[in-house]
């Protein structure tokens, strides 16, 4: 019997101070090597047509991959807009109440300046508008306009005479 020598296993089939990935990367190579070997093989015995078959299940494959990206990239799209949409009106809310915020803390100080140097607010203005309107309302009442009345005349004083007793 001849000696026979110990076969390497297809997964050490290189260094063993190689990386796994390393090793696995290089039998995916030579699969791939065997295949196109195995290709041209089979075209030089059948012909062209083993070759034109295989382009054209390449072609569909690739089509069919294609379609599906793009259905992929129309759905990534799509809900992208939706988060946009959402993320835009997320903003504007907040940014609206913060102008809120900020309009109210200017008109408050406003407020407080103008009452520290003594001046009425709108709405002490308008209670006293409406004050004097119905003070007007009473006094035309109480007294209906009358016709102006004429200027009295004096009347001579009569000269009396007196008798004076001697």
């Amino acid at each position: 019997m001849a000696p026979t020598t110990p076969k390497k296993s297809a997964k050490g089939a290189s260094n063993p101070s190689e990386p796994v990935h390393s090793a696995a990367s290089k039998d995916i190579w030579l699969a791939g090597l065997g295949a196109l070997a195995q290709a041209q093989a089979q075209a030089r015995a059948q012909g062209s047509k083993t070759f034109e078959t295989l382009v054209a299940e390449g072609m569909a494959f690739q089509r069919k991959s294609q379609a599906a990206a793009q259905e992929k990239i129309h759905e990534a799209a799509a809900h992208f807009n939706q988060m946009t949409q959402g993320l835009s009106a997320g903003l504007v809310q907040p940014m609206v109440a913060k102008v809120d915020r900020l309009e109210h803390v200017f008109e408050d100080r406003v407020a407080r300046a103008l009452q520290s140097l003594g001046l009425p607010t709108a709405h002490e203005v308008a209670d006293l508008k409406e004050r004097v309107a119905a003070l007007e309302a009473a006094l035309s009442k109480k007294a209906p306009p009358s016709a102006p009345k004429a200027p009295t005349r004096k009347r001579p004083t009569a000269k009396t005479t007196r008798s004076t007793k001697s």
